[in-house]
């Protein structure tokens, strides 16, 4: 007796929707894209905070964007070492990205080349999350608020005018 008509649909559909098979691969999935989507957030917060177009929403989603490129490749069972090019298409899609933050005016000043930096480390570190290297992200994530927050400081107040006292 043939399956019928309804039952072999059901099957087809439900098969579509099982590349998450057990709840071990669904937290695993889901810290990863959390992770990556956390990390971009706080690169794009201190972004946003500083007037850049380029902000919270921008920097979540190319870290989730760049962890979902690698993240979905592991899953099909692309070996790690296959995954170069995967990562070359990654890379370089950001760097258009990038340039699309930078700006050139009066014939002179060029801004944006921080928050173009910003969007293609933001990639890296949701390319790292999707890999499986959180703590990677997490460390890198730090070194780039303290570049962008603390050393930001440091140059701004280097360049300040200095007021010297002529007698």
């Amino acid at each position: 007796m043939d399956t019928p008509l309804w039952t072999q649909i059901w099957t087809t559909a439900s098969s579509e929707f099982s590349d998450i098979p057990d709840i071990a691969e669904l937290t695993r999935v889901f810290v990863r894209l959390l992770v990556a989507m956390t990390l971009g957030g706080l690169l794009g917060l201190e972004r946003e905070l500083r007037g850049n177009a380029a902000g919270l929403r921008t920097h979540m989603l190319v870290a989730l964007g760049a962890a979902l490129f690698v993240l979905v490749p592991l899953q099909g069972g692309m070996e790690v070492a296959d995954m170069s090019r995967v990562l070359q298409g990654v890379i370089a899609g950001i760097g258009f990205l990038g340039a699309g933050a930078i700006l050139k005016s009066n014939g002179r000043e060029i801004h944006g080349l921080t928050t173009a930096a910003s969007i293609w480390l933001t990639a890296a570190i949701g390319i790292a999350a999707g890999m499986g290297r959180e703590m990677t992200a997490i460390v890198s994530t730090l070194f780039a608020l303290f570049i962008l927050a603390l050393l930001r400081k440091l140059t701004h107040n280097r360049n300040q005018p200095k007021h010297e006292d002529h007698q």
